[in-house]
């Protein structure tokens, strides 16, 4: 991801709500994702294991807390690939928040919490729509 614009894309910027939008979008999919994974290695925020349905707790090797290591490094992944590829990547946290929804929705009554990335999915979506315009796939490139 080039961290300089030129000064037509910083005047689109400035002007173009989409672009606004864009970039907006991807800095919260590549920021979020890396600092909340972060934090499962440390459960200063929450204790996450707790959020780990038992059916899903049953179904992955080790502890819920060795799962949630797990996922803390997914989420890393995810939010480098949002930087990198946010077509991509936008897709990909989409598909990773449905999961957390389904985990949310069929465990201990999360329902907040499952609306609420219910609304995080549909903004990931969005990320990736509006990269197919403003981080088109360069020929031979993922973007």
């Amino acid at each position: 991801m080039s961290t300089e614009l030129s000064p037509s894309a910083l005047g689109s910027l400035r002007s173009d709500p989409a672009r606004q939008a864009f970039v907006l979008l991807r800095t919260v999919f590549t920021v979020a994702p890396i600092l909340f994974g972060l934090d499962k290695f440390t459960n200063l925020l929450v204790d996450w294991p707790t959020y780990l349905a038992g059916w899903v707790d049953n179904l992955v090797p080790g502890t819920a807390h060795q799962a949630m290591l797990a996922v803390g490094v997914i989420e890393i992944v995810a939010g480098l690939v949002v930087a990198v590829a946010p077509r991509f990547g936008g897709l990909l946290v989409a598909a990773w928040l449905a999961g957390i929804i389904v985990n949310l929705l069929t465990g201990p009554g999360f329902y907040d919490i499952a609306l609420r990335d219910f609304g995080l999915l549909v903004a990931a979506l969005a990320l990736a729509r509006l990269a197919a315009r403003y981080a088109p796939a360069r020929r031979g490139h993922a973007a």
